[in-house]
């Protein structure tokens, strides 16, 4: 069992979850569109919501439509305080060089997850404690099974 929590909304489509155990509620359009190659849009949900505090919202693409389509979100994940209500807006991006992608009212562009969040609190310090990663940033672990962060 999983716990839930309860998120008041405002939506012309309320986002709903395609199967038992998924992590992400799907997003709609509520605007029709076309996007050319290479175009990006922001397109709206008709989804406004009230997050308990405590709580956050990530705007997450779908997969079918990045794999199938090459439709993708230029800011993903975007992020839903839990102090924001106004409308979510998904700003979606066409990567396929060659054709372009229409978008109906109604249809599902983007995936919805809510989640709980921490807090932090930063204290500043002037040296960090080492770790095993240390400084070691992008590609640092390698590309496949046949090589190390330490091949070029």
């Amino acid at each position: 069992m999983t716990d839930s929590v309860d998120v008041l909304i405002r939506a012309d489509f309320v986002p709903g979850y395609a199967h038992p155990g998924d992590a992400g509620a799907d997003l709609r359009s509520a605007e029709a569109l076309t996007l050319a190659p290479g175009e990006r849009a922001t397109v709206g949900t008709g989804v406004s919501i009230a997050l308990p505090n405590g709580y956050v919202a990530f705007v997450v693409p779908r997969s079918g439509l990045a794999a199938k389509h090459g439709i993708t979100i230029v800011n993903s994940p975007g992020t839903v305080d839990a102090g924001y209500r106004g409308e979510i807006r998904v700003t979606l991006l066409n990567t396929d060089a060659r054709e372009p992608y229409g978008i109906a009212v109604g249809d599902r562009i983007a995936q919805l997850i809510v989640m709980p969040v921490s807090r932090a609190e930063f204290t500043q310090v002037t040296e960090l404690p080492g770790s095993q990663r240390g400084e070691s940033g992008f590609g640092s672990t390698g590309y496949n099974a046949h090589t190390s962060g330490d091949s070029v």
